[in-house]
């Protein structure tokens, strides 16, 4: 059984798209989804620093072009058993299963990034990587400090996030047999400080036409499968102010008995992650064209849906 997986926020780096973007289809869907929301795509995923690729209205969009037009090029879309994404990967999650169309993945992406980034500028709050530690008390620490365990990555990694202040308390006494890493990232994401972005991106989220998943699709509110569309353009709004648990989607994963993965540009975290949790699954990163013989070599070999053909 084969899971295609869409990675977050803070896995991309400079430059990254452009191998992709040699290919001239490709190219032309990012030229007209850039079009269609007023921003620069292939400007962002080839040119553009790593400062202006983090900022949140930028990241997100670029985030899931690069995801979906990674499979495109796969030329098999709809040959996956499985769908999920980490946090804005849950759009590009949604998009593959059939949720909602790609153009309309990137007019609701792009939302998210503007009303979020300005959500965040209210406040003065960022997020830290834990790393390491025992989890009862790593939560415990985060939670004596007025922080949020906004992700909860699973392998000894959560994510905290809240006031500055907070947060270098947490990285100056860190919880035994843990290390605490600043995150560049410009709010605490996933948490209260994100709520008045809920009802505007809620009302925003109405006018798009929605279907029921045609894969199984796992949700980061609690791991489990969403089996109706508007259940899961529901959770993705709500989303923007809730912990993420990949732990969880990882443990469905495991239950379903997934035994290969494949994680879509800007590939890599989650891959990590899956390996350090699941053992004995195969795992790509698709992270360029010269990964595609690859990437459907595993599906070729793990995909239900391939195998019933």
């Amino acid at each position: 059984m084969l899971a295609i997986l869409s990675p977050g926020q803070g896995s991309q780096t400079p430059g990254f798209l452009a191998s992709w973007l040699e290919d001239a289809t490709l190219r032309n869907c990012v030229g007209e989804w850039s079009e269609s929301i007023g921003l620069d795509l292939e400007y962002l995923g080839t040119q553009a620093d790593g400062d202006e690729i983090r900022n949140t209205a930028n990241a997100q969009p670029l985030i899931v072009a690069a995801g979906l037009i990674g499979v495109q090029a796969l030329g098999i879309d709809a040959n996956f058993d499985i769908s999920a994404g980490h946090s804005v990967g849950e759009i590009t999650a949604s998009a593959i299963a059939g949720v909602f169309s790609y153009a309309d993945a990137m007019t609701l992406v792009r939302e998210r990034g503007l009303v979020m980034a300005v959500a965040a500028s209210q406040s003065e709050t960022g997020m830290s990587a834990v790393l390491g530690g025992e989890r009862e008390a790593v939560l415990a620490s985060i939670a004596e400090l007025g922080l949020v365990a906004a992700n909860d990555n699973g392998s000894g990694q959560i994510v905290a996030a809240g006031d500055l202040i907070a947060l270098a308390q947490l990285g100056d006494n860190p919880p035994t047999g843990a290390r605490v890493r600043a995150l560049a990232v410009s709010g605490a994401f996933h948490t209260h400080y994100m709520q008045p972005a809920i009802s505007h991106l809620d009302n925003f989220a109405q006018a798009i036409s929605v279907q029921d998943p045609n894969m199984s699709l796992l949700s980061n509110k609690d791991g489990q499968q969403v089996s109706s569309g508007a259940q899961a353009l529901t959770r993705i709004v709500s989303q923007v102010a809730n912990p993420v648990r990949w732990d969880l989607c990882m443990q469905t994963l495991a239950e379903l008995g997934v035994t290969a993965v494949i994680e879509i540009p800007p590939a890599g975290t989650l891959v990590g992650l899956i390996k350090r949790t699941l053992a004995g699954v195969e795992t790509l990163a698709l992270k360029s064209p010269d990964d595609l013989g690859a990437a459907r070599d595993l599906i070729s070999r793990h995909c239900r849906k391939v195998a019933t053909q």
